[in-house]
């Protein structure tokens, strides 16, 4: 996962995480196992925002009035604002490795918007490790099932396979 860590003083920063560090054999344990992080609000500021820095303003995102004329009745995030919160919400729900010394988005696969995320709505994420994939360098593959939901919705907002690379110090983590 993009762990925005960084080193101070040459130790790393796990600051993003809310969970203490897992060996790699506690995070293999998790695998098939489903994590769940809590509800996030996604305000209208939210958007607003993302459409700032993306400059995406397109009206069904910041302008209520003409959006609630259009079949989603109000505004929606973005798919992208969606997407980039997985982030935050794999901080919050699985544990970093041990030993870390970087992790990075390596990509999606089976990508899939599957209903809009109206403002002022909940969602939260559900994780399933499917794999892990360990080299002897210390670079770590991890694949996860991941479904996005909105809170009193029948349909997820985002379903999606994310891989993730992790490097730890292959010494230390005794790979």
């Amino acid at each position: 996962m993009a762990c925005g860590c960084s080193r101070n003083e040459g130790a790393l920063s796990l600051d993003v995480f809310r969970l203490p560090p897992a060996s790699l054999e506690e995070i293999r344990g998790t695998l098939g196992k489903e994590q769940v992080s809590s509800w996030r609000t996604v305000s209208q500021e939210m958007i607003d925002k993302f459409a700032e820095a993306t400059e995406d303003h397109q009206f069904i995102h910041v302008d209520p009035e003409r959006a609630g004329e259009t079949p989603f009745g109000g505004t929606i995030a973005h798919g992208f604002l969606t997407l980039s919160l997985l982030s935050v919400m794999a901080y919050e729900t699985l544990r970093p490795l041990e030993h870390l010394e970087l992790g990075v988005n390596q990509g999606f696969q089976k990508l899939r918007f599957q209903a809009p995320v109206p403002s002022g709505s909940r969602i939260r994420a559900r994780f399933v490790l499917t794999n892990i994939s360990v080299r002897s360098s210390g670079w770590i593959q991890f694949t996860y099932d991941v479904t996005v939901e909105i809170e009193n919705h029948p349909k997820p907002a985002i379903v999606l396979t994310w891989l993730t690379v992790s490097k730890v110090d292959p010494a230390k983590a005794g790979l």
